[in-house]
């Protein structure tokens, strides 16, 4: 069995699958026939809140608990988590996010004990309906239920950690992982500047983004900034050999 594996005693109404306790996740979706879902920066915007805002056990209204009090939702007093993130990235047309479930107290006031899917269900819909307001439309928004991955070994978590981060790149190279990466300097002087990813904070950038991390519970593979920029760029040598999912 995985490191840590026990099972919990989470209701599972939104996914099939359990997610354990002590365990890590690849968690991902994409808009509807792989239609984009980010138009703008606002968008972006909005669901990087979201993803902070969404990940607790309140109900929180984005208009009357941010937007009306005029506060910055990264100061938000949010509460309880419902799971650690330990990186995400915002595509055009999809998200990632890497996370393992908070301890299952085995009492919830949320209305589905299911911590990982309860957040997800809330970050979407919530997002959804943003989106739907703005754009005018009706309809699904997302491709169905998110898609999840267990992270098995340490093999996989540090390179999701990579995946995740360079994930990017394809706004400046679609075809980078088949030709390789051809100027390393300026794909990393885009990444420096890409906001809508963990990368920065791992990098030491004070923002308030900050907050959507919890690196103190997932394990510490890159110690400094100058190991962060060699090895997240070596863990590319294993193109698609190590199961993470496709979005």
């Amino acid at each position: 069995m995985p490191r840590g594996f026990r099972y919990n005693e989470c209701n599972m109404s939104y996914r099939k699958e359990n997610f354990v306790e002590n365990e890590y996740y690849h968690l991902y979706n994409r808009g509807n026939s792989k239609q984009d879902i980010f138009i703008d920066d606002f968008d972006r915007d909005r669901f990087i809140k979201l993803l902070y805002l969404c990940n607790s056990e309140k109900k929180i209204n984005f208009r009357d608990d941010i937007v009306e009090p005029k506060i910055n939702a990264f100061d938000f007093d949010r509460g309880e988590s419902l799971v650690s993130v330990g990186s995400w990235v915002v595509m055009p047309n999809h998200f990632h996010i890497y996370v393992t479930p908070r301890q299952c107290l085995g009492v919830s006031s949320t209305e589905d004990d299911n911590l990982v899917g309860n957040f997800v269900h809330k970050l979407c819909t919530s997002y959804s309906m943003y989106f739907n307001r703005k754009y005018k439309r009706t309809g699904k928004l997302f491709e169905g239920s998110f898609k999840s991955v267990h992270i098995e070994s340490d093999e996989q978590a540090k390179y999701l950690f990579s995946y995740i981060h360079l994930n990017p790149i394809k706004l400046i190279d679609q075809l980078w992982k088949e030709n390789g990466i051809k100027d390393i300097q300026k794909t990393k002087a885009f990444l420096d500047s890409y906001a809508w990813s963990s990368y920065l904070d791992y990098k030491g950038i004070v923002r308030p983004e900050n907050n959507i991390i919890s690196s103190k519970n997932f394990p510490d593979y890159f110690s400094d900034v100058s190991v962060l920029e060699r090895e997240i760029f070596d863990w590319l040598d294993y193109g698609d050999n190590l199961p993470l999912g496709n979005a």
